[in-house]
């Protein structure tokens, strides 16, 4: 049957009336049910939708504030019951300062120590500031994560320390890199020619793993207020869209799972959405729900483990 959109929905003409008569409901419901029949069922479904939205972040948000129980769920975490403490990272916000040496050695010291307690289902968060900031309450659940991001790092970077992971028990990896890359005028060829090395040295090195490709996220263009504007809107977003779909292709050839996060975050001129980001680069709340919610799906198909 073919539709036109949009088209009107009409309930049968004796239902308003069979259902006020069946309940006695007060003259001013039933008139509500009456008009019922003009509403066109784009705005009907339109009510559903908005409702469901609105549970669903009701969920998340509960989610993001139950405490952990059993396995970790949350990224940079080492202390389960009954297992020896470490001493604890920096929080976040004393990251800012450290210089990317330090930060290689911090995320050394983390990962060295999930591998000494032996952490279950250890999943990485590789990338750049953009996983860096992933709030580790709204990473989905069932998962010890290790955030190994950095911010600005690129793809020459990533796979120059992944050694530094040879000894965890990895079961899966999911890799967002490439935009700084773009952004500082990298060839997409040595991008291309990273990813490869960087899949292959994860299945050489944690045989078992789940690797996911992820997307490289659109920015915002003019309305970007990033410091680095000017480099932004030199990055035509048809080269990252030229990209991404390179990156399905090599993790296609490479035998491990492509995940697209591009049609969740741009909007209609193509641009990353204003409500999901803080600068037109970087994510804000939103945006990590948005991504979370991406995840979490991902993790409940059969892809996922």
């Amino acid at each position: 049957m073919a539709l036109s959109w949009p088209f009107r929905f009409r309930f049968p003409l004796w239902w308003p009336n069979a259902v006020a008569s069946r309940f006695s409901l007060p003259p001013q419901l039933a008139s509500a049910l009456r008009r019922l029949e003009d509403i066109p069922l784009w705005v009907l479904l339109s009510l559903v939708l908005n409702g469901l939205l609105f549970i669903t972040v009701l969920v998340l948000f509960r989610q993001a504030h139950r405490p952990a129980h059993g396995v970790l769920s949350t990224a940079n975490a080492f202390a389960a019951d009954g297992s020896p403490t470490p001493v604890t990272p920096p929080t976040l916000g004393d990251r800012r300062t450290l210089d990317y040496q330090q930060w290689v050695a911090l995320l050394e010291t983390e990962a060295v120590a999930a591998a000494q307690t032996d952490l279950p289902r250890q999943t990485l968060l590789l990338g750049d500031s953009i996983s860096l900031w992933f709030p580790a309450a709204l990473l989905p659940g069932r998962r010890t994560w290790l955030n190994q991001a950095i911010s600005g790092e690129n793809s020459s970077g990533l796979l120059n320390r992944l050694p530094l992971l040879n000894q965890n028990e990895v079961e899966s990896a999911f890799i967002m890199i490439g935009i700084n890359d773009l952004i500082w005028g990298r060839s997409e060829t040595d991008l291309t020619n990273n990813l490869r090395a960087i899949i292959r040295y994860l299945q050489a090195q944690h045989p078992q793993a789940q690797i996911v490709v992820q997307s490289i996220l659109p920015h915002s263009g003019p309305a970007a207020t990033w410091e680095g504007r000017d480099r932004l809107l030199a990055l035509p977003l048809e080269r990252i869209v030229a990209v991404n779909a390179q990156f399905k292709q090599i993790a296609a050839e490479t035998g491990v799972d492509y995940l697209d996060l591009y049609p969740l975050f741009v909007n209609g001129e193509g641009f990353l959405r204003a409500d999901l980001t803080t600068d037109g680069l970087h994510l804000n709340a939103n945006g990590y729900l948005v991504w979370r919610s991406a995840l979490a799906l991902y993790n409940e198909t059969d892809y996922g483990r």
